[in-house]
């Protein structure tokens, strides 16, 4: 199991910014999937999770503003930021998690700076 991320980038405050993290060979519909993020200084922090059933959940922080979604035929999970700021930086990650079974990926950095 090796999430694999994509999407990070430089972008300028109140932009969008949509990562991928795709996983393959696994029984992808039974997982569920949280994005962490480490910002500089800080720990790293669960940012959003989407469950099987497609249930989500939200850092205070992003709410409202990121929005997390899964496409089990494509095997990829999504995070969708909007209204980015510059306390979004940092890199992100990946996890998937089924049973005992969990796995990180190696993160994407995401930048907000104008």
């Amino acid at each position: 199991v090796q999430p694999v991320e994509s999407g990070g980038g430089l972008v300028q405050p109140g932009e969008t910014l949509t990562l991928s993290c795709v996983v393959t060979g696994i029984n992808f519909n039974l997982y569920t999937f949280t994005w962490y993020r480490q910002t500089p200084g800080n720990e790293r922090e669960s940012v959003a999770e989407i469950f099987s059933d497609y249930t989500t959940n939200y850092a205070n922080n992003v709410q409202g503003r990121f929005t997390i979604s899964r496409d089990n035929a494509k095997e990829t999970v999504y995070l969708k930021m909007n209204d980015l700021k510059p306390g979004d930086t940092g890199v992100y990650y990946c996890h998937a998690k089924w049973g005992i079974v969990s796995a990180l990926g190696q993160g994407t950095q995401v930048t907000v700076s104008a």
